[in-house]
């Protein structure tokens, strides 16, 4: 959208309860009835790439249920998003649940065709197979990009019974391809027991930096957000979040928990001290509602994608303001 056009908002929570109306993300409106948007929020319901509990395909309308409560004004970051840039629900991409290398192929061009319109992507999940279609997608636009991964695994091994994309293999395929800067690539939150010390040797030689969860814990959100930071400077980002990265009181519901996470603040609080990095485009995912009581896990993930959305829409107006 132009700089001159006024976005359309959330539906007014003072005249249709939260409960009611369509489950859009927020309660925004849908891509198609603003024609374009800033920034797009898609589903991926795709979980056929996962390694032990499935259910993730079901997360993005979880997401989208639980980001009713959301509020247009973000006091952590003193902004109004939905008021900044025009941001809205481009629905979901429809993929083979049966065949991963289809589904790669259909995310990707389902990518180039909304990055085509001008709009950044906040993409919710569905495994983390879908972030390596996703970055392809956004490196033909950027070139690339810089990326800070959260998450509780290094999701850079090499196969899974043999096969080349799984939800703990696109890192590797992204390094790989070229598509990902490796002067500022970081995983954030990272824990628990590995398949052998080569694990972190190959992730050493990909370019990755480690933030494990309980440098979180020792150095506290500020001084990590500014680590991360100077890393990337500001290069194109990509944030890629794997709601495993919190600890399971935090986000019970997803595939593979591990003990000894972040908490929901660590990571919201990280994630506002990056506010003015060049985020190009975002994903969560691993959001398995099966498992998830009481909607812990949906509700960290709406005020997850919240605050990237937020951080997009900063960075679109200031570049609209310095125009």
């Amino acid at each position: 959208m132009s700089g001159n056009e006024t976005p359309r908002g959330p539906v007014d929570s003072s005249r249709v309860p939260r409960y009611a109306g369509p489950a859009t993300f927020a309660r925004l409106p849908r891509l198609d009835e603003v024609g374009a948007a800033d920034v797009a929020v898609v589903g991926v319901p795709f979980d056929s790439g996962v390694s032990y509990r499935p259910g993730a395909r079901f997360g993005g309308n979880a997401i989208r249920e639980a980001s009713r409560l959301l509020r247009p004004y973000n006091p952590a970051q003193d902004a109004s998003p939905f008021a900044l840039a025009q941001v809205a629900d481009g629905g979901d991409i429809a993929v083979n649940p049966f065949n991963i290398n289809e589904a790669v192929e259909t995310i990707e061009a389902a990518a180039d065709d909304l990055l085509g319109t001008g709009a950044r992507l906040m993409t919710l999940g569905g495994d983390h197979t879908i972030a390596l279609p996703l970055l392809r997608s956004v490196a033909k636009k950027h070139g690339p990009v810089a990326l800070l991964h959260f998450d509780a695994h290094l999701d850079t091994w090499d196969t899974y019974f043999g096969a080349e994309y799984t939800h703990g293999t696109p890192f590797r395929r992204a390094v790989e391809e070229g598509i990902l800067d490796t002067s500022a690539l970081s995983h954030v939150g990272t824990r628990g027991p590995l398949y052998g010390k080569q694990d972190l040797t190959d992730d050493e030689k990909m370019g990755f930096g480690i933030v494990t969860s309980a440098d979180v814990y020792r150095r506290g959100a500020d001084e990590v957000a500014d680590q991360l930071r100077q890393r990337i400077g500001d290069r194109p980002l990509y944030i890629s979040i794997d709601i495993d990265c919190l600890d399971p009181a935090h986000a019970p519901g997803t595939g593979t928990p591990e003990a000894g996470g972040m908490t929901s603040r660590e990571l919201l609080e990280i994630l506002r001290g990056l506010a003015g990095c060049n985020l190009v485009s975002a994903d969560v995912v691993e959001v398995a509602p099966a498992y998830d009581h009481a909607e812990i896990t949906s509700v960290a993930a709406s005020h997850t994608a919240y605050e990237l959305t937020t951080l997009m829409s900063r960075r679109i107006a200031a570049a609209r303001k310095d125009a």
